[in-house]
């Protein structure tokens, strides 16, 4: 069997390796770098970024307490190079990856024939006995007088320096990502939020970010701009200097299918939880079809359409996905991707703790912002509802946590249960005191 793969960001690359993997015949097609927006642009460049913003505010506070005796200074062009560079070798692994399980891979951009089963690649025409699509995303542009006058995700490793202030309209995770490393890094940032900021966290965690993590960031509620220009933006008649970046939400790369499948009012594929599009044979996945838009969904149903495509049935299962933001400690939550249960009305008990002192916390103590956890349950069932976790390693462990809910743990099968020591993670220590007392 035939199978192409049109992307190679994490829902691609792994759909075909999924389908290598079986025994299939793949042929990936990118028509830039392995990796995808994730790799060469999102999470690692924010990942990268932040890294050293943390290192920035450490530095500052060992200053203040007498530890060191002074702050490095930045070269923000160094930081993009040493990125760069790294980004090069991950990408290397991609490539190894790829090419040990026997992919083709064909480096150029693909059209889809609106007949038949084949794509256009290079001006070669390719048929296919199954094609999954994984195109991706793109950043929303918002129609904004000037707008071409700010920048995107995409350009801030081509900043030439650390912006003295810095306006990020926007609400969300990349927003708020892209605030917390600029004023860590000593740039004044504000937020234009014209939807409510975070609004997909809970809103004691909400507040803890504003006040605790984001606290140098000035997040304005309810603003638009009204025009960007080379230097700044209005909102109505009111300018506000600093370079602009847009945080504004993604839009699916779908013009590839236009015509050829059903597409959403998103312009998003359409798709089942076999991600089978409306035409046969064509399958998508990742932020192509909307959705939850992180790496591990969109590897998700990476799997589950190449699992198909190769007759071997699977469907996607968005109950419980562990969700994080990147700031100076992790933020992580749970999204509830089928909108299956209103947390407050199956919920009748909620408590919540401060972060322990511990690994990536310890110096943070003097100043109460040791991170923050709270965990909603069900006491007549023992059932654990939900779970907001703030920490430097909370990102890891609520991967490990949305399994157990998913997998329906009782919060008494923490009664007896053994942690680690020293850790920053409060959660268990919730868990048995609902044990105990629940």
């Amino acid at each position: 069997m035939k199978i192409i793969v049109i992307g190679g960001g994490p829902a691609g690359k792994t759909a075909a390796v999924e389908a290598a993997q079986i025994g299939e015949e793949v042929t990936l097609i990118e028509k830039e770098y392995l990796g995808g927006k994730c790799l060469n642009e999102g999470c690692m460049v924010v990942s990268g970024l932040n890294d050293v913003a943390k290192f920035m505010d450490d530095s500052r506070r060992f200053k203040e307490m007498g530890i060191i005796n002074q702050i490095p200074d930045l070269d923000y062009e160094n930081i993009a190079q040493g990125m760069r560079a790294v980004l090069e070798k991950i990408r290397a692994v991609h490539e190894a990856e790829t090419s040990e399980v026997g992919i083709e891979v064909i480096e150029g951009t693909a059209t889809v024939a609106e007949e038949g089963q084949s794509v256009t690649v290079n001006q070669e025409q390719i048929e296919y006995d199954q094609l999954i699509v994984a195109t991706g995303s793109s950043a929303f542009i918002p129609p904004i007088r000037g707008v071409e006058n700010a920048s995107t995700y995409s350009d801030v490793l081509n900043f030439k320096k650390i912006p003295e202030k810095l306006l990020i309209i926007g609400s969300s995770v990349i927003a708020a990502e892209f605030a917390g490393i600029f004023s860590l890094m000593g740039s004044e940032v504000k937020m234009l939020c014209r939807d409510p900021f975070l609004e997909m966290v809970d809103d004691d965690v909400r507040d803890y970010v504003a006040r605790k993590l984001l606290d140098k960031v000035e997040i304005m509620d309810d603003t638009q701009a009204s025009e960007i220009t080379s230097n700044g933006l209005y909102v109505e008649e009111d300018f506000m200097e600093g370079e602009v970046l847009l945080a504004t939400g993604m839009i699916p790369n779908s013009q590839i299918v236009e015509g050829v499948v059903d597409l959403g009012g998103h312009r998003e594929i359409v798709v089942n939880q076999k991600m089978e599009t409306s035409r046969e044979h064509i399958y998508a996945a990742g932020d192509v079809v909307g959705g939850i838009g992180t790496t591990p969904v969109a590897r998700m149903e990476g799997v589950v359409a190449a699992r198909n495509a190769c007759d071997v049935s699977a469907e996607v299962d968005y109950r419980l996905i562990p969700n994080s933001v990147s700031l100076y400690y992790d933020v992580a939550f749970i999204t509830r991707g089928d909108g299956s249960e209103d947390i407050d009305e199956t919920a009748n008990f909620k408590a919540s703790i401060p972060g322990f002192a511990g690994p990536g916390s310890f110096w943070r103590v003097l100043e109460g912002n040791t991170g923050f956890t709270k965990v909603k349950v069900d006491t007549e069932s023992g059932s654990i509802k939900d779970i907001s976790h703030i920490s430097p390693t909370a990102r890891t462990s609520m991967a490990y946590l949305a399994r157990m809910m998913r997998d329906e743990y009782k919060f008494h099968d923490f009664d007896d249960f053994l942690e680690t020591h020293p850790s920053t993670d409060p959660v268990y220590k919730l868990l048995r005191f609902f044990a105990k007392f629940g």
